[in-house]
């Protein structure tokens, strides 16, 4: 069903484990996807209705770029699906370093806030618009060791929730979903001996997200919504 047929949606992450699952989602569902990574380019996905954009979104220039763009070439940002993230870990709170938290803060919670004030605006003036960020289930439910992956994640699903209360008056909702450990090549790559059969499928999360980003998910908004498999 195309049932987002002549939307705009950008995709930023878009060429990650999930980030490839949900742009084809996407594009299933009929939308132009604008797709968007560090390096990514058009021809990565063979679909006359994607287009790759590079951009740094811990830099928060780059990220008004990025934003600017798509609505010169487009006309618009109806929804902006927001992906960008990184993990590391394996340290007690007392033993992590400047540089796992910085790092964790930026791709985690700086991309976000970047690339939420380069869009925001051009969605108050269309008077509508899809926020749909995925977080991780730690930001809700930290664990020992992964101190500063949480609390970045965490950070997350505030900057989500209060552009909610922000944006509601503009018709813009705003979500997070939050998934356990999702059943990406790299994931299995850095656990081989995990329960891989647990683990949240991709295409499980992009359904999600092109639901949220639909007419019939436009009265959910400002929720953090858990998509935990049989972890």
């Amino acid at each position: 069903m195309n049932h987002l047929t002549g939307q705009v949606v950008l995709v930023t992450g878009a060429n990650g484990g999930l980030g490839g699952a949900v742009t084809l989602a996407f594009l299933n569902a009929g939308a132009t996807v604008v797709g968007s990574a560090r390096s990514i380019s058009g021809k990565e996905v063979a679909h006359a209705n994607f287009f790759g954009v590079p951009a740094d979104l811990s830099d928060r220039a780059s990220a008004g770029r990025l934003a600017a763009g798509v609505v010169e070439k487009h006309g618009r940002i109806d929804s902006l699906v927001h992906l960008v993230g990184g993990f590391a870990g394996g340290q007690p709170i007392h033993e992590t370093s400047d540089e796992i938290w910085d790092a964790m803060m930026s791709l985690n919670a700086r991309a976000a806030f970047h690339i939420l004030a380069a869009v925001i605006p051009y969605m108050r003036q269309a008077g509508r618009g899809r926020i749909v960020a995925v977080g991780s289930r730690a930001g809700v439910e930290p664990a020992a060791g992964i101190a500063a992956y949480s609390a970045s994640k965490a950070a997350l699903i505030s900057l989500v929730r209060t552009a909610m209360l922000e944006n509601r008056d503009a018709g813009i909702t705003a979500n997070v979903i939050l998934p356990g450990t999702i059943d990406t090549e790299a994931n299995r790559k850095s656990d081989p001996e995990g329960h891989f059969s647990g683990w949240i499928l991709p295409d499980r999360i992009a359904e999600l997200a092109v639901f949220l980003a639909s007419d019939a998910g436009a009265q959910i908004n400002g929720t953090a919504i858990p998509v935990y498999g049989f972890q």
